[in-house]
């Protein structure tokens, strides 16, 4: 299906003082002329203009992928994914007015179909761990290579979460420094909860640690799409976890390797 493309908008902030988030929605914008088919729509939300440049000119690089809107805080940021539907926001963790967890929960909450990717520094684990509470789908960190903010946007557009792998193991590091527990202790609550798995659902948990969407994971195993999705939705409540990438946390901790490359395989 064609997917609509809009002109960058003016993201100049107002200077009022209402409610971060007003109960009525605005009258919906003129239809704007339609994009190529199969472009990935994104909003880019950071306070620091030489960062959302940087992020731009590495998504540009993938012609498949279009910025359509720019924000400066998570109250913009939220306001402009309701003018400009994306499928993916990335947003930076710490932002004035509103910041990046609060505008991923807003965004999740109000408009699901939008997949949100988090922007985080090393310094930023307790903001990873509350990111993985309000649904956000992607992790990555700024000092990352550029193809990941790449893979990660198109993996989230997708339906699939995007763990990078320096975020899944600072994350699982800082658990275990805090007072949920020593690292061992965590690892074996993590095997207990997937103990309780059948052997399909372990195999669908591996390919969740690897990334992977339910197109990928129906192709792998072999399976309907719609049956990857039934198994997803019964590992994730199995787990006690509320997205994907937690899942992926889930799986890292157990032990539970990813799967190998395609080309491996």
């Amino acid at each position: 299906m064609t997917r609509p493309e809009t002109t960058r908008p003016d993201t100049t902030r107002a200077a009022d003082t209402a409610p971060v988030y007003a109960a009525a929605q605005a009258a919906p914008a003129p239809a704007p002329a339609p994009a190529p088919a199969g472009t990935i729509r994104v909003l880019i939300a950071d306070d620091e203009p030489m960062i959302r440049a940087g992020v731009r000119a590495v998504l540009a690089t993938d012609p498949g992928i279009e910025v359509v809107a720019e924000a400066a805080d998570g109250h913009e940021a939220v306001e402009l994914v309701r003018a400009h539907r994306p499928h993916v926001a990335v947003l930076d963790v710490r932002m004035p007015r509103t910041n990046g967890i609060e505008a991923a929960a807003e965004i999740r909450r109000t408009l699901p179909a939008t997949g949100v990717v988090m922007l985080t520094t090393f310094g930023e684990d307790d903001y990873i761990l509350r990111a993985l509470g309000c649904g956000a789908a992607g992790f990555l960190i700024k000092s990352g290579e550029p193809e990941e903010l790449v893979a990660g946007v198109r993996a989230v557009a997708d339906g699939a979460a995007y763990l990078s792998p320096k975020v899944a193991a600072r994350v699982v590091a800082h658990l275990a420094s805090t007072g949920a527990g020593a690292l061992a202790d965590r690892r074996a609550a993590a095997r207990e909860r997937v103990a309780g798995l059948t052997p399909r659902e372990r195999d669908v948990l591996s390919h969740l640690g690897g990334g992977l969407s339910n197109g990928q994971i129906a192709r792998r195993l072999h399976l309907v799409e719609g049956t990857v999705k039934a198994h997803v939705s019964s590992v994730l409540a199995r787990l006690g976890v509320d997205n994907r990438a937690a899942a992926a946390v889930v799986a890292h901790e157990a032990g539970i390797p990813p799967p190998p490359p395609a080309e491996q395989r």
